[in-house]
């Protein structure tokens, strides 16, 4: 058993959602109990103590939208001339290294991408995944790593034509095989069954997939992220991307539509009515030069919206700054954004990792998952229920997280990894990346 105190204790749980001087109870897997730190060391007298020096104790971020294969391309300078627009960036940028992705660049991009999640506190992922160097057994080589530093993930594989029917097949064929193996670790993996955006799905495709989607796996697809997206759809389909997935039957309650940066009002009902979740990544959005998502009329119309990063860094705290920045910015309004965007990364994500994983995750509270970390964070000025999130908007990011529990196992404590040695990690990745990058650069 371990106890993790004496901290402020942020629980996320509304009948208690803040705790001085508390602590957490962790046996196994799950916490067991919370409260004040005297209360738990006296009633769990002979459990290990792991030190929170005073710190913000919180539970673990959830990313809902991420790229771990993009992780190698870190300072990545191609030949040619630079990208003009998004389906630039797409063919000469990220379908060129996908196309190129062995399961080893597969599995350095995972090392990289999970210990930055560890360091940045980041315990849940969902991951939209593509190698089309080597599609069989991906998703596989991601979850191995994945249980390795104890991220939970829900991984898929995006389906698209771009390749060519036979890898089109082997894409869905990946989807299913994984959905299956995903099913025997329900508390720390699940599935989807990943697309990457309209314009590179044709009407035979979505029904090929449909029909070979025997376990029913929601879809997690990329929807109207630039406008090239619509522009597609409506010259082939006389239709949106949006009323597109929702009439062949691909948004539904099951479904994670990234970005829908380029959605009209009638967008917007049909995603109401779809019952599908969407995810805003503003960084990816505005590096790309796509547009802003309007979160306020998707909030406003009630449909569930998250927030990821699309692969453009590990810290959900920066994402959050971010969001909150752009909102404002977008909307010309300097009172809109302080409660939508943190309900979208504390509650949102939460609310959608729990209808995907088979445990509760992203609030502390007894019987939830043992996935909790702590900020070296001393509050400058008083600091309560209702102004927590202020605290965190201002003062501080991924990196002052100094210690991640994840299923009940320290995995860095005092900014120190636990298992893992961060030396032999990044030899491996940069090795690997030095291949990766001749093979792009011949």
């Amino acid at each position: 058993m371990i106890i993790l105190g004496k901290g402020t204790v942020i629980t996320r749980d509304a009948d208690r959602p803040i705790i001085y001087d508390g602590a957490v109870a962790i046996d196994g897997t799950q916490i067991v109990d919370i409260g004040t730190y005297d209360e738990l060391c006296k009633t769990y007298a002979n459990a290990e103590i792991i030190d929170a020096h005073g710190g913000l104790i919180m539970p673990g971020f959830i990313n809902a939208h991420h790229h771990i294969y993009s992780a190698l391309a870190r300072g990545l300078s191609l030949p040619g001339p630079a990208p003009t627009n998004f389906g630039e960036i797409l063919e000469r940028l990220w379908f060129y290294l996908d196309n190129k992705l062995t399961a080893p660049d597969v599995k350095a991009s995972a090392l990289l991408t999970y210990l930055g999640c560890i360091e940045n506190g980041v315990t849940t992922i969902f991951d939209h995944h593509a190698s089309y160097g080597e599609v069989h057994n991906s998703l596989s080589v991601i979850a191995d790593v994945a249980k390795q530093f104890g991220v939970r993930s829900c991984l898929c594989y995006e389906v698209s034509d771009r390749n060519g029917v036979d890898q089109m097949k082997a894409a869905v064929a990946e989807n299913v095989r994984f959905g299956k193996e995903a099913k025997q670790d329900p508390s720390r993996l699940a599935a989807m069954m990943g697309l990457h955006a309209s314009f590179t799905l044709s009407p035979e495709t979505l029904d090929y997939v449909k029909a070979h989607n025997e376990d029913k796996l929601g879809y997690h697809v990329h929807v109207a992220e630039g406008p090239e997206d619509v522009a597609d759809s409506k010259e082939k389909y006389g239709m949106t991307p949006v009323r597109r997935l929702v009439e062949s039957g691909i948004l539904g309650p099951k479904s994670i539509a990234g970005h829908c940066v380029h959605v009209t009002d009638q967008d917007v009902e049909l995603l109401k009515e779809s019952q599908a979740k969407v995810v805003h990544n503003p960084e990816s959005n505005m590096g790309n030069a796509l547009g802003t998502t309007d979160i306020l009329k998707l909030l406003g119309a009630g449909i569930t919206v998250g927030l990821g990063t699309d692969g453009y860094t590990n810290d959900m705290l920066e994402s959050y700054k971010v969001a909150n920045c752009l909102v404002k910015h977008e909307q010309h309004k300097p009172y809109v954004g302080w409660g939508e965007v943190p309900h979208m990364l504390f509650e949102n994500n939460r609310k959608m990792a729990n209808e995907f994983f088979d445990t509760t995750v992203g609030i502390l509270k007894k019987g939830a998952a043992a996935d909790v970390i702590v900020l070296d964070y001393a509050a400058p000025t008083p600091l309560d229920e209702n102004n927590i999130n202020g605290h965190l908007l201002f003062g501080a990011n991924g990196m002052y997280v100094v210690t991640t529990i994840s299923d009940g196992v320290p995995r860095m404590i005092d900014r120190k990894l636990q298992g893992i040695d961060k030396a032999e990690v990044m030899n491996e990745v940069l090795a690997t990346s030095k291949g990766l990058w001749k093979r792009l650069n011949p």
